[in-house]
């Protein structure tokens, strides 16, 4: 598989001159988006060289606190985790380019390490920076994204914000899938959103955000391209009861929810704290 979302990257490739590996068409914003007051926008997002990501917290952090940035497991620069395979406090210099509102580059950020990265259950990567929040936001006037210690609920109205293309969609939680199976790959209780959300490639990564609480709730991974059964670039859902459902032309994200256990004090990764369910390597 040439990534969740890089095989519509291809295509896009030849007319933006661009490379990604996850991506979604260069425009600057969602021509459907409704104008609304305190409408989402770009501050707080990052454009990763193939996939796009956002700097987060959790509700316990500390200005202090080394800060994170949020994307795919599949956006990883060592490349897709195998099934089953867990990165845990790996080194990175990985670079960032931090957006402000408007969806211009103010600056550009760095990663000290990976600290979390998996496809297995989830497809969602956390690195740590070597700024903090407060140096971040005194900086460049940006605050982190926080990610919601709730589950989002169906007809949740949310957009997904891509640092890479500059672009914002907007549309709802349309309902859950059980299991996303795509390739070797499965994910549990994904987000299904409504086809409004019509994702590609280099929007891998980008963060779901509610459009009400502005929190993260989700981050965006894949969709069904051509219609295929449980392949590459066309994940399927599997019931509980093991019905098979393909959805041509819709898109899926994983649910965020389920990290903000899993980070302690001064925003240290505990795989054993109560609630954590991500999985252990």
């Amino acid at each position: 598989m040439t990534t969740p979302r890089m095989k519509s990257a291809v295509g896009a490739l030849f007319t933006v001159v661009l490379c990604g590996a996850s991506a979604l068409p260069a425009a600057a914003l969602d021509e459907s988006a409704a104008p609304r007051a305190a409408a989402v926008n770009f501050a707080g997002t990052v454009s990763l060289s193939n996939c796009s990501g956002s700097v987060v917290r959790v509700p316990d952090s500390q200005p202090t606190d080394p800060a994170l940035v949020l994307s795919n497991g599949h956006c990883l620069e060592s490349g897709f985790p195998g099934p089953g395979e867990v990165v845990v406090d790996q080194p990175s210099s990985r670079t960032f380019g931090l957006l402000n509102s408007a969806g211009s580059k103010v600056a550009t950020l760095r990663a000290s390490k990976v600290v979390y990265g998996t496809m297995t259950d989830t497809d969602v990567s956390l690195y740590q920076l070597t700024s903090t929040y407060q140096k971040i936001e005194s900086s460049y006037g940006i605050k982190a994204l926080e990610l919601s210690a709730a589950r989002p609920a169906q007809g949740t109205a949310i957009s997904v914000v891509s640092g890479y293309w500059k672009r914002i969609y907007n549309c709802s939680v349309d309902g859950f899938a059980y299991r996303l199976k795509e390739g070797e790959w499965t994910w549990k209780d994904s987000v299904r959103y409504t086809s409004a959300c019509q994702t590609i490639g280099g929007t891998s990564g980008s963060p779901v955000v509610d459009q009400a609480t502005k929190k993260v709730v989700a981050v965006n991974n894949t969709g069904n391209e051509d219609g295929e059964r449980c392949t590459d670039n066309n994940p399927c859902e599997v019931a509980e009861n093991g019905t098979v459902t393909v959805r041509k032309g819709i898109n899926y994200a994983q649910q965020t929810y389920g990290i903000v256990p899993c980070l302690g004090i001064g925003n240290k990764l505990d795989l054993s704290a109560t609630g954590c369910t991500l999985p252990k390597p």
